[in-house]
């Protein structure tokens, strides 16, 4: 009696998640620990960094079976059998369905859409140029992720990063990355994110070093009334220029002017409150957890993820840089009247990389007001994010 009660123990610590435990299991949920602490006391990007670090903790737990990379390998064709997800898949795997046919990315540009205001672009044009200007970040790390051996899918999905976009890094991530890349989308995720988290470090000490007290010193001009028309043509217009050049940067953009549209025409208000509230946290949530589902052990405890992380702070620094140099030649050309600090905005972080100018510009001159200024750089950043992906997802076959 007493060796089946044994036996009985034996196989049910044979049969636990503590048996199958590893120590790359455990490294990464310290890990996901660690995000879930900085989410919570430091506020570092908690609506996503939260479920996030909650889904890399369920993945890395063995023997939960809620989420299978094996069911995502790609066929010799390069497709994926979804109807063996549907059939053997875990919660987590009918959740990054929507990742990986990139449907939650574009939801949540439709949100961003609503909660955007595009008036500082509209009234100052010039802004198109900072954003454009700040996206070098993205196409310079592609060049350097290369030369470190990282594959053309590889590369991109690097390189993305750059544009400070998490959404536009996970869209193109999961359009790129397949089964046999060394990074997953959830490792772009993790590093877009941070980085993100991190803007009030990174960009300060850039905007300093570039600019010279005289320059962040300078005052713009008040910024014109932009007309309702205005408003409602603008992301009208946007869609079909942009979907005309870069095709595949449509379904982000088209969505972020939809969402857009929503907000100024003023007539469905029901629709932008539901896709601004209670749809963006829905998808965010989902979104979250099944990016963090990818990051299983073996795709993160490697050189290569170091190299991501490095080639991503990388990306992020230049864009920044990037912007900085741009709206010092504006400054130049404009006969002082753009002050360079606004270039940095350029990147996708909104509304961080606008406070962060109005920050180090106030800091010069604590009249200074350059918060408006900076916004339209910052939107425009949106946008250029957007457009880059569609570039790489253009040039780049997959």
């Amino acid at each position: 009696m007493f060796q089946i009660f044994l036996d009985t123990i034996a196989d049910l610590w044979a049969s636990s998640g503590f048996a199958m435990l590893t120590w790359q299991n455990v490294v990464m949920i310290l890990i996901s620990f660690l995000f879930m602490f900085l989410a919570i006391k430091h506020k570092f990007e908690p609506l996503l960094l939260l479920p996030i670090a909650f889904g890399m903790l369920l993945t890395n737990l063995p023997g939960v079976d809620m989420y299978h990379p094996e069911l995502w390998v790609m066929d010799s064709e390069g497709h994926v059998d979804f109807g063996a997800v549907i059939t053997y898949g875990g919660l987590l795997d009918y959740l990054y369905l929507g990742v990986k046919l990139q449907i939650y990315p574009a939801l949540i540009f439709l949100g961003i859409g609503c909660m955007t205001d595009f008036a500082p672009l509209i009234a100052n044009p010039k802004s198109f140029l900072l954003g454009a200007a700040a996206q070098a970040g993205i196409f310079l790390t592609f060049i350097g992720a290369a030369a470190l051996g990282f594959n053309a899918l590889e590369a991109g999905a690097i390189s993305i990063i750059g544009g400070a976009d998490g959404p536009t890094a996970i869209y193109v991530s999961s359009k790129l990355l397949n089964d046999k890349c060394s990074i997953t989308p959830g490792t772009i995720a993790l590093a877009a994110y941070t980085y993100m988290a991190l803007v009030p470090l990174i960009q300060p000490p850039i905007m300093r070093l570039l600019t010279t007290k005289k320059e962040r010193a300078i005052k713009m001009e008040q910024l014109r009334v932009v007309s309702k028309t205005e408003k409602i043509i603008f992301p009208i217009a946007v869609t079909v220029i942009i979907a005309l050049l870069v095709p595949s940067a449509a379904p982000l953009v088209g969505m972020l002017m939809l969402g857009n549209l929503f907000k100024e025409s003023g007539v469905v208000d029901r629709l932008c409150k539901t896709a601004q509230n209670e749809l963006m946290n829905i998808i965010t949530i989902f979104l979250g957890v099944s990016v963090g589902a990818t990051t299983v052990a073996e795709s993160i405890i490697s050189w290569d993820f170091f190299k991501v992380i490095v080639l991503g702070v990388i990306a992020f620094s230049v864009g920044t840089a990037s912007g900085v140099l741009f709206g010092k030649l504006m400054c130049i050309v404009t006969g002082g009247k753009v002050n360079p600090l606004i270039g940095s905005a350029g990147v996708s972080a909104v509304p961080m990389a606008a406070r962060q100018s109005q920050k180090v510009g106030a800091e010069t001159d604590p009249t200074n007001f350059l918060l408006m200024h900076a916004m339209g750089p910052n939107v425009a950043g949106v946008i250029g994010s957007a457009v880059a992906a569609g570039v790489l997802l253009s040039i780049i076959p997959h």
